[in-house]
């Protein structure tokens, strides 16, 4: 593989449009994870397809996250930019199939390959940033990103409930068009075109192998509580996704230009930052799924009056988003950044902990700015100190490693999440006399219910919803205790972060840089 990279980083006002572009991007992709989640209801009764509607967000997250991988390193091999264009035009081309499906397999289709799309925007995304800004200015950048991610965890079910009601499910997907149109156009002009070329083989089985061990984690944690954790299914898939997980060193240690380089992956540095950022996902997307349901269910709030008791974590988030990217400039504070990060998790997660159907606004508001600043601590830092620890040739597969990670952390902490609530609360209504029409796993049928038997089904649902965030504290409690095996200085000659030789010799000692 030869070559230089970008032949001009764009500066002062275009690295501004450039990140505009790239924010849009990233906005829209996540933004398509969290904006059908209001809209399942209608979109089932719409297009006959109760039995299988789960499968309309399963699709677009398995999609992203298997090929995540892939269009990380092959915008190693071809340059990011014209890659990072097809890929949003693809998602956009999907987001129509998606707003004109006529029946749910054709949305389920449509779903998987706006998937495909979102994942490369996302990890092209965040690559891209290695390419414009320097590394002492990744974090401040990458920082901007992060927050979208809060904001998108919000904003999409709230769009998405008011499309529903106001137009049609069907803008919950065409909403995209318009965005992603002026998306391209700015990344079009600004962004760097790469002069790289290779002629080197894509590896497509290792392509293949890390997307199967996706789709096994993806369909495990997505469909072990409705098909049985103790299920043939479920048991079969775990044990065919561990058997290819072993497979993954054997066949890209052969591989010509591997999808995942081996010394990478014996990077200290990408190693515990991709864990770190696994365990800081998989409690970032619990909050963000299950706190509006808790505040809908238990407080009796509308689905736009549950984003803006959210405002404090979201400000929370943004905020702490934006100075940990500036701190993060300076080396030696990284990993002080991520210990801080991950302790403000547990902090939340055990305040949380605490919730009753008596909770005050003020109170929850607390809780909510504590969570919302250890949640933007970490996710962007981690990527930055990854970035900052791998040759320039490999920041897309390094960038990738870590979105992979986070993606299957936040898969399997909100499944995780999901089934500890769902059997607690099941437990939690023996002896109440709730006969009728309460399904566990439908808490929002607790309406349903007379008037003396709601409060008590109502406690038993938030205290339910708290027993399920004190659940996660075992697996953040790990990833805050790795954050203290990063190295605190950096690993550079003359300035230079660690090169691809470097991590062939088979020494790491990268710090968080």
């Amino acid at each position: 593989m030869s070559g230089t990279g970008p032949r001009e980083p764009p500066r002062g006002p275009g690295v501004t449009a450039a990140m505009s572009a790239l924010i849009l991007a990233v906005f829209l992709a996540s933004l398509d994870s969290t904006i059908v989640s209001t809209a399942l209801p209608h979109i089932a009764e719409d297009l006959r397809g109760f039995d299988n509607i789960a499968w309309v967000s399963a699709a677009y997250l398995l999609a992203t996250t298997a090929v995540t991988p892939l269009w990380g390193k092959l915008g190693d091999m071809f340059g990011r930019k014209r890659l990072y264009l097809a890929s949003t035009s693809l998602f956009l081309i999907a987001s129509v199939g998606c707003g004109l499906a006529q029946d749910l397999p054709q949305l389920i289709g449509a779903r998987a390959l706006q998937g495909v799309g979102g994942g490369g925007m996302i990890v092209l995304t965040f690559a891209l940033v290695g390419d414009i800004v320097s590394p002492g200015e990744r974090g401040r950048y990458q920082g901007m990103f992060g927050s979208v991610y809060g904001v998108a965890g919000i904003v999409g079910p709230l769009l998405g409930g008011v499309f529903t009601d106001q137009l049609s499910w069907r803008w919950a997907f065409l909403i995209n068009l318009p965005i992603g149109v002026v998306t391209l156009a700015i990344a079009g002009r600004v962004l760097p075109a790469a002069t790289r070329k290779t002629a080197a083989r894509i590896d497509c089985l290792g392509a293949l192998l890390l997307a199967a061990i996706a789709t096994g984690v993806v369909l495990v944690t997505s469909f072990g509580r409705r098909w049985g954790w103790g299920s043939p299914s479920i048991v079969g898939l775990i044990l065919a996704t561990v058997v290819l997980a072993s497979l993954v060193v054997p066949v890209e240690r052969r591989a010509a230009a591997p999808i995942l380089p081996v010394p990478m992956l014996a990077s200290r540095t990408v190693v515990l930052s991709s864990l770190i950022g696994f365990a800081a996902n998989a409690a970032m997307f619990s909050v963000l799924l299950y706190l509006p349901t808790y505040l809908q269910i238990v407080h009796g709030v509308s689905a736009t009056l549950s984003g803006v008791h959210m405002l404090p974590l979201v400000l929370g988030l943004v905020v702490s988003q934006s100075l940990a990217g500036r701190w993060s400039a300076r080396v030696e504070r990284l990993r002080l950044i991520l210990i801080t990060g991950m302790a403000l998790n547990v902090a939340g997660l055990l305040l949380l902990g605490t919730l009753e159907t008596g909770t005050g606004t003020v109170v929850l508001s607390l809780y909510f700015v504590v969570t919302g600043v250890g949640m933007g601590m970490v996710p962007m830092v981690v990527l930055t100190a990854v970035q900052n620890n791998v040759s320039p040739q490999d920041i897309g597969a390094a960038s990738a490693v870590v979105t992979f990670a986070r993606s299957i952390g936040a898969a399997f902490g909100v499944s995780i999440f999901g089934s500890l609530l769902t059997s607690d609360f099941a437990h939690r209504l023996h002896g109440l006399p709730v006969t009728g029409g309460l399904d566990p796993a439908r808490p929002d049928t607790i309406a349903v219910l007379p008037s003396g038997v709601r409060h008590a089904a109502l406690e038993a649902f938030a205290r339910a919803t708290g027993t399920a965030f004190l659940w996660l504290l075992p697996l953040v409690a790990a990833g805050t205790l790795l954050t203290f095996f990063l190295a605190s200085h950096r690993d550079t000659e003359d300035g230079v972060p660690v090169t691809g030789e470097t991590l062939q010799s088979g020494t790491d000692e990268a710090p968080v840089a």
